[in-house]
């Protein structure tokens, strides 16, 4: 595979489906401190959101994420109202991006911060995500503006969506092997920083100090155990509400169904020996040896 870039990319391309109008990035307003948090999707940009709030906020109570940090590149609410409530934002903005490099503008002078995930962990949590789905979902998703096929409820199997998510190369959402190596090519740039869900999981403390390092935040040690604390996925899930989009209107059982469980293998005693054996391979094949055991297992 190609060497790491030794510089962000230009925009090239823009991507357009039931979530997606990338064109919002050409209106955009950069500020220097901006930070932008990526991720394919169900990898932990949730997560991320929470520690980077937690870092700005000095550990508050009560912070609506969701509401403060959009994801501009969605299509809905249109740009309209979208842009000039991130312009209002007086305090330092951190906004998520589900698109790869390629369809980005991007700033030198902000930071970036990329999480990923075994793309199988990823379409467990996907799957829980599109199976709870309710109508004011799809509503949203393929109503006016729509470019392309409308989103559908998944099928019954879970199964099956991998086998459909993995030949079709992230149906029904969007690619999956080119966001992760778009992202894995810049990540020895110096305002970008690589980080995995196992992260997160094995060391919360101390990756948390790696992202407030990473963003220049200093961290009163007098509030840093409320920061873990509110970073941790009970604190998460029993304040979901603050957590997920719209308060998760947009899922059966609410917001605590958008924040499942966030675990990992529960895909191991659904999934054949071929399943997997296919999967890593394909991992492989797209995105070379060491990008895919890093997507695997976080190590690099």
């Amino acid at each position: 595979m190609t060497a790491p870039l030794d510089r962000w990319p230009a925009k090239v391309r823009d991507m357009h489906n039931h979530h997606f109008d990338s064109t919002i990035w050409d209106e955009f307003n950069f500020r220097d401190d901006d930070i932008f948090i990526g991720t394919y999707a169900k990898s932990g940009t949730t997560w991320t959101q929470q520690i980077v709030s937690q870092l700005i906020f000095g550990g508050a109570e009560g912070i609506n994420v969701p509401e403060i940090s959009p994801w501009l590149d969605l299509r809905v609410p249109p740009r309209e109202i979208k842009l000039p409530a991130v312009e209002a934002q007086t305090h330092r903005r951190f906004i998520k991006t589900h698109l790869p490099v390629d369809a980005l503008r991007v700033h030198e002078k902000a930071r970036y911060i990329y999480i990923g995930r075994d793309g199988r962990d990823v379409v467990w949590s996907m799957y829980n995500h599109h199976a709870n789905a309710n109508a004011g979902f799809y509503e949203a998703l393929n109503g006016p503006g729509l470019v392309g096929d409308p989103i559908q409820p998944p099928p019954a199997d879970v199964r099956q969506y991998f086998i459909d998510w993995l030949d079709r190369d992230g149906h029904p959402f969007w690619p999956f092997w080119e966001n992760i190596h778009s992202w894995w090519q810049v990540r020895e740039l110096d305002n970008m920083l690589l980080i995995h869900f196992n992260d997160l999981k094995a060391d919360l403390p101390g990756n948390i100090r790696r992202i407030a390092a990473f963003l220049d935040i200093g961290i009163d040690p007098a509030r840093f155990d409320d920061i873990v604390l509110h970073c941790t996925f009970d604190y998460m899930k029993e304040n979901a509400a603050n957590a997920a989009p719209l308060g998760g209107a947009f899922w059966e059982g609410g917001a605590k169904t958008f924040i499942n469980k966030g675990t990992n293998e529960r895909w191991r005693d659904v999934l054949t020996d071929a399943d997997n054996a296919r999967y890593e391979a394909m991992a492989v094949e797209k995105l070379g040896e060491a990008c895919a055991h890093w997507l695997k297992t976080g190590e690099r």
